[in-house]
């Protein structure tokens, strides 16, 4: 049996967990509302390099110390930084969860001393450096650049080197105090717990951070169908993405949009997989589906050699409109299902899994499901449901990028 609990502290901290009696871990995360999407253009980027800094030792622990204590712990631990949120975990044995809560509550109070900033930013400019020579990533940050123009989604999540270079400890501080708090911000916890007791300790270590108040900005993009060729003569391949409206985070079609991406572009079994990969056609190819905050994205992509980019291309396009004019069919549906349904499962069966999944469905949308309700709605959803939601979108304006040697 699992049982859910909530509270609030009184700074308006929430509080939820996931409480599986026969479980033999916990699993524990902080998650703060705040990513690239929400960085003005001249701090662009500060949401990535403040997770790093978080590592780096608060008033009570140096970077070191940090470390010594997660791995003391035998925990499994890490962070990572989205265009939405930024989040922190650790996953470890029951006996060591109030350990884990002390040390995830004191990082989010991070020191964020200037010798600790000077030399985080050299590590940040490398990373920016590193993954502009990989081909995905360039692609990734054009097309959202393309699709999005001025909105914030069209922001890079690690920040382009101008305006990490001309970033300041001040700044990120300033940026620190604005997000990082009760009100932008959720504590979850999952597997084998004492409630009660866990609750007094979050009291303790938590109760004391302050209020904050701050709204992302929810305005719509002017989307309009673009095209983009970007020339790297070094590159030997074509890598082509294709970006186009679809439902947000909080629009119950996102379960229809999930079986569709299975169903077009899953690495095996999928429309691309026979059509472009199985035949030789294309190294790989998928079709995705991203519930953002407020709106969504389809995204497809594939890699060839540059000589059929325009077969590739072409069957994409023709694969979608043959999506959009026919819809898809029972057994496709019923395919996808079994094994959207077969993942999440997996996922579910380790508290870490649940604990991430809670706790991003309660910072997109406020609300607690269990593995099995959330698995009685994809049930639910059948054919009927995903031509309904191909009518509702039609795959367009669509967006596309490419980039290769010529």
């Amino acid at each position: 049996m699992v049982y859910f609990k909530q509270a609030q502290l009184a700074n308006g901290l929430d509080v939820i967990a996931e409480i599986i009696p026969d479980a033999q871990s916990s699993a524990i995360g902080f998650m703060v509302k705040t990513g690239s999407r929400d960085e003005s253009p001249e701090v662009n980027g500060v949401s990535h390099f403040l997770e790093h800094m978080m590592f780096k030792g608060t008033s009570r622990r140096t970077a070191a110390q940090v470390n010594r204590e997660f791995d003391a712990m035998g925990a499994r631990n890490n962070a990572f930084t989205s265009n939405e949120v930024t989040c922190y975990w650790a996953h470890v044995l029951p006996e060591f969860l109030p350990a884990a809560l002390d040390l995830l509550a004191d990082m989010m109070r991070p020191a964020l001393r200037n010798d600790d900033f000077d030399m985080e930013k050299k590590v940040i400019l490398e990373e920016i450096a590193l993954y502009l020579d990989r081909p995905g990533h360039v692609l990734y940050e054009a097309i959202m650049q393309d699709h999005f123009g001025r909105h914030p989604m069209a922001q890079s999540i690690l920040g382009p080197k101008e305006s990490i270079s001309a970033l300041t400890r001040d700044q990120m501080q300033a940026y620190f105090e604005s997000h990082y708090g009760p009100g932008n911000m959720a504590l979850a916890v999952a597997g084998k717990i004492d409630f009660d007791a866990f609750l007094s300790d979050v009291e303790k270590t938590c109760a004391a951070w302050p209020h904050v108040n701050v709204r992302r900005n929810y305005s719509t993009p002017e989307l309009k169908a673009n095209r983009r060729h970007i020339t790297d003569v070094k590159l030997r391949r074509h890598y082509m993405a294709m970006i186009c409206p679809g439902p947000s985070a909080q629009d119950d079609r996102r379960y229809a949009a999930q079986i569709l991406s299975d169903v077009m572009g899953d690495s095996d079994g999928s429309r691309f997989y026979w059509s472009l990969v199985e035949p030789g056609l294309a190294d790989d190819a998928d079709f995705s589906f991203f519930p953002h905050d407020g709106m969504g994205s389809f995204f497809a992509g594939a890699s060839c050699d540059p000589s059929r980019a325009a077969q590739v291309e072409e069957i994409m396009l023709a694969e979608i409109s043959k999506a959009v004019a026919g819809g898809v069919s029972d057994s496709e549906v019923i395919r996808s299902r079994t094994k959207i349904e077969t993942g999440a499962v997996l996922q579910g069966e380790l508290p870490l899994g649940r604990m991430r999944n809670i706790l991003g469905r309660w910072i997109y949308n406020h609300e607690y499901r269990t593995l099995e309700q959330e698995l009685e709605v994809l049930r639910k959803t059948g054919a009927a449901e995903v031509t309904s939601l191909l009518r509702d979108y039609l795959l367009s304006p669509l967006t596309i990028t490419t980039l290769g040697p010529g």
